[in-house]
C-alpha cells in the first residue's frame, strides 16, 4: 500500500522547491495531523430526486441504529458498510424551490433555477477554501448522455465560488486528463496538452492585452474571463513541479476514454480521475453531478433505455429502471471508500479523514416543493460524526443546517449557512449545526 503521510511531505517538499514554501502550506499539515474533521469532503449528487423510500429500511420511522435493518434494495451495496453510513431524512428546501432542479441552491441554499446566476458560494467550494491547501482545490466532474458530454464537455449548474461566479464541472475525461495528467503523458495526449497549453498561453495574453480598451462596466466580466485562462495556466505549471509524484496515481488510458461503447464508461473514467485526484492530493473537494444538475442524464450501459426527463416522471420505489441507477450510484460509493481506505494516512488510513455526502440537486422527487430531502454520509472522520444510524428530523430545518454542520466539523462556528435572519425565521425553526449528526 501507499504511504499517504510520507508522499505528502515529498509532495509538500518537491513543491516548495519549485513554488516557494509558502504555496501548499496546508499539505505538510494534513500528512501529520490524524484527528478532527473531515480532511476531504465528496459530494455526489444524482438528478431527478432521492425518494426516502428508496434508502430507509422498511418499517424504519424512528431514529435508531441501522445494526439489525436491512438497507433497501437501491443501496444494498452499502449493506456491508453499514456502520460507516448515515441515513438522514426530515431536512427540507422550500426556500430553494426546487421543481426539475435547486440547481446553485441545492448546495448553496437559497433560491436555484434554470440559467439563474448562483447568489452565494456553494458548500462544496466553501470547504474547499478551508480545509488544507492543494493544487487544485476543488474539482467537478459531470455525468450526462454520451451525446451531451461530448456537446458541452464542461457545464456550470451546481457549484460557485460567490455570487454570480458559477464554478464548471467537467465531462469529458479526456479532456481532464489532459489537464490533470497531460503533462506527464506520451505520445498523441502529450502532443495534443501542449498544443492546447500553449494555446491557452497566447489566449490569456492577448485577452489581458485588449481588455483595458473596454468600457468600465465591461472590465469586471472581461476580467473573469482572462483569470480563467490564468488559473488554467498556472495550474498546469503547478501540476509540471510535481510530475514524479503525479506519475504514481494517473489512471491507464484504455478504449473506454477514446470509444465509449456506452455513457457509463464515461461516467466509470470520470470515477477513476476523481479518485486519481483525491489520492495524489491534487484536490481536497470532489463534486459528482450525476445528470449534471440538470433534468437529463442517460444510463444505457445498465440496459436503460429510458433519457433525461422521461425519468424523473417514474415513481422510484420499487421501479427497476431507478433500483438500477441507485445502486449504480452504490457501486461508485463503495469504489470510492474502498480506494481511499487503501492508501495509510496519519494512524488511519484515507476514509478514516473523508466524508461523503450523497444526496439529490432535487429534494425527493423532480416535481416537488422540497419538503423532505433526504442525505445519506458515508465516514465518520475520526469519530466526529455519528454512524451506523438513521436519524429522523421533523421537517422544520432545511438543508442550509446540514452545511453549518459540515462548517462546523473543520473548525467554522455559523449559526446559519446562506440564510438571512428573515428567510430563517420562515425556514428555520433553529440555528446553529445539526447536533444529532455529530458524535
Amino acid at each position: 500500500m501507499i504511504d499517504r503521510r510520507n508522499l505528502l511531505r515529498q509532495f509538500a517538499a518537491s513543491a516548495g522547491a519549485a513554488f516557494g514554501t509558502s504555496l501548499f502550506p496546508g499539505i505538510a499539515q494534513a500528512a501529520r495531523s490524524s484527528s478532527g474533521g473531515p480532511k476531504r469532503v465528496i459530494f455526489f449528487l444524482q438528478n431527478q430526486g432521492f425518494d426516502p423510500k428508496t434508502c430507509i429500511p422498511a418499517g424504519m420511522k424512528n431514529s435508531g441504529s441501522l445494526a439489525k435493518a436491512k438497507l433497501p434494495e437501491p443501496i444494498q451495496a452499502l449493506e456491508p458498510f453499514k456502520e460507516r453510513l448515515h441515513i438522514i431524512n426530515g431536512l427540507h428546501g422550500l426556500h430553494t424551490s426546487p421543481s426539475h432542479s435547486a440547481f446553485f441552491g441545492a448546495l448553496g441554499g437559497y433560491r436555484g433555477d434554470d440559467g439563474t446566476p448562483p447568489l452565494a458560494p456553494t458548500i462544496d467550494y466553501e470547504l474547499s477554501q478551508i480545509l488544507p491547501e492543494t493544487l487544485l482545490p476543488h474539482l467537478c466532474i459531470g455525468m450526462d448522455s454520451i451525446e451531451n458530454m461530448r456537446a458541452k464537455p464542461t457545464i456550470a449548474t451546481l457549484s460557485a465560488s460567490g455570487a454570480g461566479e458559477p464554478i464548471f464541472m467537467h465531462s469529458n475525461p479526456n479532456h481532464l486528463y489532459q489537464m490533470l495528467y497531460g503533462g506527464i503523458s506520451q505520445g498523441d495526449i502529450r502532443k495534443q496538452h501542449e498544443a492546447r497549453s500553449g494555446l491557452f498561453d497566447r489566449i490569456e495574453q492577448m485577452a489581458s492585452a485588449k481588455g483595458g480598451a473596454l468600457p468600465t462596466g465591461e472590465q469586471q466580466r472581461y476580467g473573469q474571463f482572462v483569470q480563467g485562462f490564468h488559473d488554467i495556466n498556472g495550474l498546469r505549471q503547478r501540476l509540471g513541479g510535481v510530475s514524479d509524484h503525479l506519475r504514481q496515481f494517473a489512471p491507464k488510458v484504455d478504449e473506454r476514454y477514446t470509444k465509449p461503447k456506452f455513457e457509463t464508461d464515461w461516467h466509470d473514467v470520470l470515477l477513476d480521475l476523481g479518485i486519481s485526484a483525491l489520492k495524489s492530493g491534487i484536490t481536497s473537494v470532489l463534486t459528482i453531478g450525476s445528470g449534471r444538475g440538470e433534468i437529463f442524464g442517460a444510463w444505457s450501459g445498465l440496459g436503460i433505455t429510458e433519457q433525461g426527463h422521461n425519468l424523473g416522471h417514474m415513481e422510484q420505489p420499487d421501479n427497476p429502471i431507478w433500483i438500477k441507477i441507485r445502486q449504480y450510484n452504490c457501486r461508485m460509493l463503495v469504489k470510492l471508500m474502498e480506494q481511499l481506505e487503501s492508501v495509510p494516512e496519519g494512524s488511519g488510513t484515507m476514509m478514516d479523514n473523508t466524508l461523503i455526502v450523497y444526496t439529490s440537486n432535487n429534494a425527493d422527487k423532480q416535481h416537488t416543493a422540497g419538503a423532505t430531502w433526504p442525505v445519506m454520509l458515508l465516514g465518520n472522520c475520526n469519530g466526529v460524526f455519528k454512524t451506523g444510524c438513521f436519524t429522523q428530523l421533523d421537517g422544520t430545518r432545511p438543508i442550509n443546517a446540514l452545511y453549518a454542520t459540515l462548517l462546523k466539523t473543520v473548525g467554522v462556528d455559523r449559526d446559519r449557512y446562506n440564510m438571512s435572519g428573515k428567510m430563517a425565521a420562515k425556514f428555520d425553526s433553529g440555528t446553529g449545526p445539526l447536533k444529532k449528526l455529530l458524535a
